[in-house]
């Protein structure tokens, strides 16, 4: 068999063997069954003759087991090894969860390839190679079909293959970048996630892939793994990310965490309810129907707004500048973008050049111009009487930032 004696036996936490090297607090065992750090899942925690392993190396096909303080024992002697089984069960739990995932995907998204994974105490990460958009709705499929196959309770296995052979086929995945863990001597291990009747039974579920009795998933892989996706536990999808260029990063929770996720999302969930007053399965369509008046009032409120800024142009006292016709005001809660529109709306109607000043956090001109004078010829004079900048084009042009109030810029230009 290819890789670490721990991925062939992951169930194994207590073994007795002989110390062949030692090299400060660096120790090398005759048989170790310490998983060492590789292709994306933590060293095991424990301890070897008393003493707390810090971290485990595979190097070069060997154990390196680094203790946090020099041992006692010496080359020759005997010890006893115990590895945490909590942690160790944690990462077969997680490792084996990322496995279930990857199936998923590979039902639900297009040209899918792997491209890493990452154990932590707080979550797991898979990263997606594939040109499908994941949205809230394919998270929420994610989801549900890991969680189904969890519950179905299929077998998982490992074995190693001729890696020849590996690249013939097409069912199984693996990235020789990201899991060289994974090779060894010309072979290749690979982990299955079988399917539901490699136990006999549906469990009364309605099939989710088309009642294939094909393998959920096979992949090459040097990790642990439990030997029943029911030993995984409960699994929340968290969300996903966009880590670089063609890769989709989704992250998912294992056990104690992932039951704080749904309990946090079930609070959430009953709180709209009680808050929207309908039942829970309502909430998305009143939540939506809400969503459409909300934006039905912000159009309204924006149409509003515009009328009163446009109220404001046409009542403001006309002034003469340079031989050109000008109309200025000053407006309250309109956005830069939007007193643009509103002025280009205007210049042709009301005046040869239109000014509108305001302050959305800070104070801005807008000028809008026929076309007779250049707009951004008007906003460096203001820029250079009053800070700040901005720029456009010969009819329209902003600027902010200006160290004075809207009314004061548009006194300077009556002046």
């Amino acid at each position: 068999m290819t890789g670490q004696r721990a991925a062939r036996e992951p169930y194994t936490t207590r073994f007795e063997t002989e110390v062949t090297s030692i090299d400060g607090r660096e120790v090398w065992l005759e048989t170790s069954y310490f998983y060492g750090e590789s292709g994306g899942q933590p060293a095991d925690r424990g301890t070897i003759g008393g003493i707390e392993v810090a971290n485990v190396r595979y190097d070069d096909g060997e154990h390196v087991h680094v203790l946090a303080e020099e041992p006692s024992f010496r080359v020759g002697n005997r010890v006893l090894c115990s590895i945490d089984w909590s942690f160790r069960m944690y990462c077969m739990r997680a490792h084996t969860a990322s496995h279930v995932l990857y199936g998923a995907g590979r039902r639900l998204l297009e040209d899918l390839g792997y491209g890493g994974f990452d154990i932590s105490e707080e979550k797991v990460r898979v990263d997606l190679e594939t040109s499908t958009e994941l949205d809230d709705e394919t998270l929420l499929e994610l989801d549900t079909l890991v969680n189904r196959v969890v519950w179905e309770s299929r077998p998982v296995t490992w074995d190693d293959i001729p890696v020849a052979d590996a690249r013939e086929r097409e069912d199984i995945a693996f990235n020789e970048a990201t899991e060289e863990g994974a090779f060894r001597r010309g072979r290749l291990r690979i982990v299955t996630i079988g399917s539901e009747d490699d136990n006999g039974t549906t469990n009364g579920l309605v099939r989710r892939d088309g009642g294939s009795s094909d393998p959920w998933d096979v992949a090459a892989c040097g990790g642990t793994h439990v030997r029943n996706t029911r030993e995984v536990g409960p699994v929340t999808v968290l969300g996903r990310s966009n880590p670089g260029k063609g890769l989709t990063r989704v992250e998912l929770a294992v056990g104690p965490r992932a039951i704080d996720r749904r309990e946090t999302e079930k609070r959430v969930a009953l709180s709209s309810r009680r808050a929207l007053g309908v039942s829970l399965e309502d909430v998305g369509d009143e939540l939506e129907r809400l969503e459409g008046e909300r934006d039905e009032l912000a159009a309204e409120v924006r149409s509003l707004r515009r009328e009163l800024v446009e109220t404001d142009l046409e009542r403001a006292e006309p002034f003469e500048r340079d031989g050109l016709k000008w109309v200025a005001t000053t407006v309250a809660a309109v956005d830069v973008n939007e007193a643009g529109e509103i002025a280009s709306g205007a210049a042709d109607d009301l005046a040869d050049i239109i000014v509108i000043a305001g302050d959305a956090g800070s104070p801005y001109a807008v000028v809008a111009t026929s076309g007779s004078h250049s707009a951004e010829a008007v906003i460096d004079d203001l820029t250079d009487e009053f800070g700040g900048g901005g720029g456009g084009s010969a009819t329209l042009a902003k600027a902010g930032g200006f160290d004075a109030t809207p009314a004061e810029v548009v006194a300077s230009l009556t002046e």
